[in-house]
């Protein structure tokens, strides 16, 4: 699934299309849930490219027999996301260091193709723009393929658990019990507090203390037992496991400024919330995301691996 080109540009076999816009006003739909299922801007227009292929393979009379193309493409490309979660995993055992969701700049994220007006349950579900956060994608890297994707669907886009049978291939009463589990998960971890203003103020501050160079305001910054996490995809150097401690997390930030001093750092918006861009001569070779609680940073993810900054060279 590599060939993007739109589907609409060459529908099967030249027939007219007259439902296009219709199935085509679906797109964000389809990119905003594959991205929160599979943590990559990459996968996810792959996901949906196919999703499309499929689509457009089928007949006119089977395309008219669909009473909802819509909850058809969602299905399928549910349905792809969950295939690909299964093998994720042992891509991931193979992948060089520690994986980190792809991040995403401002105006890349989609927020407002949200979940179409479905109704369901409101008690414990998370909005859209909390589920796109990096401790909320990094939560959900903890869970099963099947939790992963009861949870999205329902708690997130709200779809009601007999539609989510149906694309997960379990019965509803099971369904349930994956997004209460998955549920579980969010409560333990608790990423889903929605940052306030003093978060921005926390990453300035922190920013200025590591462009200074400054060990002991970095320190006073971080959590005790903050936890820095870089993404190099074994292409660029960066740290092979996680690195745990503010003392520790703020030495290995020094020494990064230390070794190129030509390096340029700017606040930006990454995924939703506060985060910081790291440039040199120009191009970004660094983002970071935060989690903060309170005043202090609990976790820090920096992704350097160049194939999932790919959002960030036209930004």
């Amino acid at each position: 699934m590599t060939n993007r080109s739109e589907p609409h540009d060459t529908p099967a076999q030249g027939r007219p299309d007259p439902g296009l816009d219709a199935v085509m006003r679906e797109r964000r739909q389809l990119i905003n849930l594959a991205y929160r299922l599979l943590g990559s801007l990459a996968d996810a227009e792959d996901v949906v490219q196919e999703t499309y292929v499929r689509w457009y393979a089928l007949t006119p009379q089977q395309q008219d027999a669909i009473a909802s193309p819509g909850g058809w493409l969602t299905t399928v490309a549910s349905r792809l996301c969950l295939d690909l979660l299964g093998s994720a995993r042992a891509r991931r055992e193979r992948y060089v260091g520690e994986w980190i969701p792809e991040p995403l700049p401002e105006g890349t994220e989609w927020l407002d193709g949200g979940a179409g007006g479905r109704t369901g349950d409101p008690a414990d579900r998370v909005t859209l723009d909390e589920s796109v956060s990096m401790a909320f994608l990094v939560m959900l890297e903890a869970m099963t393929p099947a939790e992963r994707v009861a949870f999205v669907l329902h708690d997130v886009f709200r779809y009601p658990f007999a539609d989510v049978a149906r694309i997960v291939g379990r019965t509803p009463a099971a369904c349930r019990q994956l997004a209460a589990s998955a549920r579980r998960r969010v409560r333990a971890s608790q990423p889903l507090a929605r940052p306030a203003a003093r978060h921005a103020d926390v990453v300035r501050t922190f920013k200025q203390a590591w462009e200074a160079k400054d060990i002991d305001a970095l320190i006073g910054l971080l959590d005790p037992g903050a936890t820095a996490i870089a993404d190099g995809g074994g292409v660029v150097t960066a740290h092979l496991r996680p690195v745990t401690g503010s003392e520790k997390v703020a030495r290995a930030l020094v020494d990064i400024v230390l070794a190129a001093p030509d390096l340029t750092i700017v606040e930006r918006t990454v995924n939703g919330q506060p985060g910081l861009v790291v440039q040199q001569d120009g191009v970004t070779g660094t983002v970071l995301a935060f989690d903060i609680s309170g005043d202090r940073i609990t976790h820090l993810w920096a992704v350097r691996n160049p194939a999932k900054l790919r959002p960030w060279t036209a930004s």
